[in-house]
């Protein structure tokens, strides 16, 4: 089993939280894997991916601000910006405490609008992408995410339709709707999901997030421009009866990225908990042809 390191480093006023794993054989040409998590989980969605690639690949996955194990300094909170720019910025930092240099990047849900803004804005560091529900395109929202968006979630019947989304039910139904085997999917993360849901300090980070998801549909143009103009190499994963990132989002960046990989699962939004035996070996085709010695 691969070797999975959980550490933490200090941002500015936030302490991240994140999982690294240790290949048995660092090859220097090849790319690191940065994995961005969704909507409403943690890095912890990524531990089974990290424990069957993590011995040849070395993988970063950390926790947002206001997810999983990150915390932001005691004192800091009330001045922090649970809003995507924000997020994008600090893990923006991460990177750059880190030493990262250029990454494939993977963005899953929320993980697209952090990711696409850094990517935007720092061009040089995507050495690729791996996009598995994340959307970027107005073609991609069910009538259900376009709902969403509109909520205001400024008055009492909004904000009561966004907790709504924090419920355990409302956590289940991201992992279960549309799964083919709903028996294969382990109770773990979503149960983990809700045991941080529960701490008032998440609770209130997601609720703004939520109500800041809006903004994101303006940055689509920048991001499909970026996609035209940079052409990363890319791989698109996505779970066809995603309730609310439907599969026309995923044929959309075919038009922006015309190389790319689609595969597309019979599965639902979190793909890696139905289909990871089948998406892990694509991912690792991907990331070795990266590699300059591969090419």
């Amino acid at each position: 089993m691969a070797r999975i390191l959980h550490r933490t480093i200090k941002v500015g006023t936030v302490d991240i939280f994140y999982r690294e794993t240790l290949p048995r054989i660092l090859i220097p040409d090849r790319p690191l894997i940065l994995l961005l998590h969704g909507f409403p989980s943690s890095s912890h969605q990524y531990r089974s991916l990290m424990e069957k690639l993590g011995d040849d690949y070395r993988m970063i996955a950390p926790d947002y601000p206001g997810f999983g194990q990150t915390h932001i300094v005691p004192g800091s909170e009330i001045a922090f910006d649970y809003s995507f720019q924000n997020l994008s910025q600090v893990i923006e930092e991460f990177i750059d405490a880190l030493g990262l240099g250029s990454f494939v990047l993977y963005a899953f849900d929320f993980g697209g609008p952090i990711g696409f803004r850094i990517a935007a804005r720092r061009p040089e560091l995507i050495a690729g992408l791996i996009i598995q529900n994340a959307n970027a395109y107005e073609v991609g929202l069910s009538d259900a995410a376009w709902h969403f968006t509109m909520i205001d979630g400024r008055d009492d019947a909004g904000i009561k339709e966004l907790g709504g989304q924090l419920s355990l039910d409302g956590i289940k139904s991201q992992y279960l709707t549309g799964v083919s085997d709903p028996e294969s999917i382990a109770p773990d993360g979503y149960m983990l999901d809700q045991h941080y849901l529960e701490q008032p300090e998440h609770r209130a980070a997601m609720i703004s997030l939520l109500r800041d998801y809006k903004t994101n549909l303006a940055e689509y143009p920048i991001w499909q421009d970026w996609l035209r103009r940079q052409r990363p190499p890319a791989q698109v994963l996505w779970g066809r009866n995603d309730p609310l990132f439907i599969e026309a989002g995923a044929q959309a960046y075919l038009a922006d990225l015309p190389d790319a990989e689609l595969h597309v699962f019979d599965t639902g939004h979190f793909a890696l908990e139905e289909c990871k035996d089948e998406i892990a070996p694509l991912i690792a085709e991907f990331v070795t042809r990266l590699s300059p010695t591969n090419t």
